[in-house]
């Protein structure tokens, strides 16, 4: 599923991007499994003790059973049995130790999803979408049952031709996020807007969330989504009314301060887990954006500390 490098002792800053790495014969960049299979196979990782990690794919969680808890973007959040979790691309994740959870879990690259169904799904998949989906009453029992059709066609493997396989998992997988997309604080799609720079914005989002930390030019992106600087630039300034460099600049501030806060991390691991070369550089860019230095942050922030989040 994913590729288990261990930290190494003395590097507290690293924060791991896994690839989507699937069992063998696993077609298509799509698994399903159980969360009660996934701890049973890994009982010494990534929660003993627990370690941070990114990924390139969606983790989308089902809880059936029991109550699981997940941190995501440092924040400790608590699952019900009804609720889903989800980590996306990028998010700043940690396992709990696993208890007596049950639940299909789903993983799956963005590319799996057909373009037009991608374009309906934006605002669910975007990285600032609800960690923890609690669907609308009248989808709970058809959410269900949808995820469990899902993983038993992934478990038919071999039955049907590989091509009708993978077409039934993935009209399983859109047909479950599209209903999930009713949950209350999703924000519905704009279906009237253009494709255009809306995708390419949308692009750019989503190779931002997997690389702020090591890329801080706008070339930096439109090189790596193969379209102009200009391009790009007219995309994000449609899209927020900013420009790409100040887009960069404000997700490594809140990056920084997730960090500083939430996380405890002190500011020379912070410099350099954002690649400063220099931790008084990242000290004057933390203060000119914020009005305080990232020690008067960190000490704000734990004087104000609020419990974890549900």
């Amino acid at each position: 599923m994913v590729n288990k490098r261990h930290l190494k002792p003395g590097e507290p800053a690293a924060v791991p991007l896994y690839g989507f790495q699937p069992p063998v014969s696993t077609p298509y960049g799509l698994e399903v499994r159980t969360v009660e299979d996934f701890f049973a196979e890994h009982d010494d990782w990534p929660w003993n003790p627990p370690r941070p990690g990114r990924a390139t794919f969606h983790y989308l969680i089902l809880v059936t059973e029991g109550e699981l808890r997940h941190d995501v973007d440092h924040v400790t959040r608590t699952i019900a049995p009804g609720q889903w979790l989800w980590v996306r691309p990028g998010h700043s994740q940690c396992w709990h130790p696993p208890g007596a959870v049950r639940g299909p879990f789903i993983l799956f690259e963005p590319d799996v999803l057909t373009p037009g169904t991608a374009r309906l799904l934006a605002p669910l998949t975007a990285h600032e979408a609800p960690a923890v989906l609690s669907p609308h009453p009248d989808d709970v029992d058809w959410l269900q049952q949808t995820a469990l059709q899902l993983l038993d066609e992934h478990r038919a493997l071999g039955r049907r031709p590989l091509d009708v396989h993978h077409a039934l998992r993935r009209s399983l997988l859109e047909s479950l996020l599209l209903r999930l997309a009713n949950a209350p604080g999703v924000t519905p799609s704009d279906t009237t807007a253009g494709t255009g720079r809306r995708d390419t914005y949308g692009r750019s989002v989503d190779a931002l969330e997997l690389h702020f930390r090591e890329l801080r030019r706008a070339a930096d992106y439109a090189e790596l989504l193969g379209c102009s600087v200009r391009t790009l630039s007219r995309a994000a300034q449609d899209a927020t009314g900013h420009g790409v460099r100040e887009l960069i600049n404000e997700r490594r501030l809140l990056e920084a301060r997730r960090l500083l806060g939430g996380a405890r991390w002190d500011a020379r691991t912070v410099a350099a887990h954002l690649g400063f070369t220099d931790p008084a550089n990242f000290g004057r860019f933390f203060r000119d954006r914020t009005g305080l230095t990232p020690a008067d942050f960190a000490a704000g922030s734990q004087s104000t500390a609020s419990p974890a989040l549900g």
